[in-house]
């Protein structure tokens, strides 16, 4: 007879960052359900929108470009880093660049995330149905289930 002392995995969250407040509260979040629940492999994504202009490129070098977003995305990481390093808390950072609603998804099926939890922008009805929403894309989408923070 043998017993299986395994326990489960931690469940692998994905954290959209944008570094916003939004961001702020998801994190804070977050830290209340590790504190109440346990340990979660968090991924903190952030996505950059590329240079798509022909002209820019004519005049900045791609080694250029990548830097630039490398930069912003830690400029965007970096409150939530903050928050989760003074708790103590262990997470991996990632910055892709691409359609932020599809990398986030495409994120969370290649690393086989078990769930999503992103903030919104309350937006307005209006502003909301001519601009669209990241949010809303990502949850109409996503295969696991999204959590979305107000």
């Amino acid at each position: 007879m043998s017993i299986n002392l395994n326990k489960a995995a931690m469940p692998k969250v994905l954290v959209p960052v944008d570094g916003s407040a939004y961001t702020g509260r998801v994190i804070d979040l977050l830290l209340r359900q590790i504190e109440s629940d346990g340990p979660m492999e968090l991924h903190l994504l952030n996505v950059q929108i590329p240079v798509v202009s022909g002209h820019a490129r004519m005049f900045v070098s791609a080694e250029d470009v990548k830097a630039y977003h490398r930069e912003e995305g830690l400029q965007a990481l970096k409150s939530a880093r903050n928050k989760l390093d003074a708790a103590g808390i262990k997470y991996t950072w990632h910055i892709a660049v691409g359609h932020i609603a599809d990398t986030i998804i495409r994120f969370a099926q290649e690393n086989a995330v078990d769930r999503i939890v992103m903030g919104t922008h309350g937006r307005s009805a209006l502003t909301h149905l001519l601009l669209g929403s990241v949010a809303s894309a990502v949850s109409g989408s996503a295969d696991v289930p999204v959590t979305l923070v107000k």
